[in-house]
Formats: C-alpha cells, sequence, structure tokens
C-alpha cells in the first residue's frame, strides 16, 4: 500500500502531504488520498467496517502539498465553514509555484478574474465577456526569484474556484510548469510545478491557531539547482510568516 506523509495527526485532525499525481477522492479508478488515508487510519487503530474522514479542502491531482482531513464529524463540519468564509483569522493558504515567463523579484499584486467552467473541454476558463455562469476568482502573489525563463511565486487565494491558480497565471501567459492543461510548454516530472506550501487554521474544538508546512518533493529541485533550497527560501517559519503577513496585508490594503 502506498504509504502516506503524515504532517499532524491528533483525534480530530489527520495532515497530509499529499504528492502529485493523486487525486483527493472520487477518481475513476486507482486509490485517491481519500481511500489510502482511511486505510491507514483503519490498519493503525485495528478498526472494524467503514472509517469516517471528511473532505474539508482538495488540492488537483497533480498538485502537492499540505491538506487536511477531519476525522470527526464535528471537525469537518467547522473545518468546512472556516474554509467556505476565507476568514484570514481563521485560515490561510500559501502556494508555491513556478510558472513560465519573469516577474520583477520581489514585487507582487492582486489579479481578480471572472471564471466559468468549460465542461466539454475538462477544464476552466476567463470569462472575458460577461457571463451568468462566471463567478470572481481573486489571488494575491509575491515573486521571490526569477530564472531567464521561468519564476517562483508565492501565492495566496482569495476565493476557492477550481483551478484557479493554474488558470489565472495561464490566462496572462505563465503557465505552470507542466501543466500542459493550461498551456504550459515545459515539461516537469511528477506532476506540475504547484504546491500547497503552508496550511493555517484554526483547530476545531482547542480553537487554537495551528500551521503546517511542507517543503516542495525532490522534483523541483532540478529546476532549482541555480537557488540553494535552504538559502533562498527556506521554508523555515520566518519566511513563511513574513509571506503570509505580507499577502494579507497587501490584499487588505487593495
Amino acid at each position: 500500500m502506498q504509504q502516506l506523509d503524515i504532517i499532524y495527526e491528533d483525534n480530530h485532525l489527520l495532515v497530509v502531504n499529499k504528492q502529485a499525481g493523486i487525486a483527493t477522492m472520487g477518481a475513476e479508478s486507482g486509490p485517491t488520498l481519500h481511500s489510502l488515508a482511511c486505510n491507514y487510519i483503519k490498519e493503525k487503530y485495528r478498526k472494524p467496517g467503514n472509517v469516517y474522514l471528511g473532505i474539508v479542502s482538495r488540492l488537483d491531482a497533480m498538485t502537492s502539498g499540505v491538506i487536511v482531513m477531519a476525522k470527526t464529524s464535528k471537525a469537518a463540519s467547522r473545518l468546512s465553514s472556516q474554509f467556505a468564509n476565507r476568514d484570514t483569522d481563521t485560515t490561510n493558504k500559501l502556494y508555491l509555484a513556478l510558472v513560465e515567463g519573469t516577474f520583477v523579484k520581489d514585487t507582487g499584486q492582486e489579479w481578480s478574474d471572472r471564471v466559468y467552467k468549460d465542461d466539454a473541454a475538462h477544464r476552466m476558463r476567463v470569462a472575458h465577456h460577461p457571463s451568468e455562469a462566471a463567478k470572481l476568482a481573486s489571488l494575491r502573489f509575491h515573486a521571490l526569484t526569477t530564472q531567464h525563463d521561468w519564476s517562483l511565486i508565492a501565492i495566496r487565494l482569495l476565493t476557492g474556484r477550481k483551478h484557479q491558480i493554474r488558470l489565472q497565471f495561464s490566462d496572462r501567459g505563465h503557465a505552470i510548469l507542466g501543466d500542459r492543461k493550461y498551456g504550459s510548454h515545459t515539461d516537469f516530472p511528477n506532476g506540475i510545478a504547484l504546491h500547497s506550501w503552508s496550511l493555517t487554521l484554526t483547530h476545531p474544538t482547542k480553537k487554537e491557531r495551528m500551521t503546517f508546512r511542507s517543503v516542495p518533493p525532490k522534483s523541483w529541485q532540478r529546476s532549482l539547482k541555480q537557488i540553494p533550497v535552504e538559502n533562498q527560501f527556506a521554508f523555515d517559519a520566518s519566511l513563511a510568516d513574513q509571506l503570509e503577513n505580507k499577502l494579507k496585508d497587501e490584499s487588505d490594503n487593495s
């Protein structure tokens, strides 16, 4: 059985570092993160029958990184409410992305678009003309570094639309590396270069603010060989906290 990379676990939460290439749930074939996690709980705690595990937020199959699941219905209800409300005092998501093209280092801005689902093409699109089917999609980003043909970006979602980061960057000519669905012309091993780096939430019973982080997969290191990982973005609390506060403050003041 495929092993889970457990970041944190208690009686209410199971926080996992998801590998790229596996669906959170609902895949037509093969294991999902949800099924693997249920099997993990059954085996670890020797539980007979079905195991309850609530999905309160999702990551695209080709996206890696931090994801939280609820081990009780109470936790699921409270966490789902947090993520739905997108209250930055209780929840905050920070992503890292390698994108095609260049940005000015240490700059950022907010993007807002109206997006809709193209069922025939199995993808999302930006509505460049008025459409009743389109919904608002907003994000804030900060350019961490840039090379001659790609950039490393930190992103905070302000809304939670399907494929939002992938779509909004692609629509502006900055597709995520390896994301063929949204126009990338660059090969990338094991999924796409989009990683859920940091997740902050309020614990559903303790009411404590908790932050979970994960280092991007080793497949990123080849692309980042010009940037010593331990120096450029050390994945420690200080840099993530600075970025989270900066992205929050910039969007609050925009």
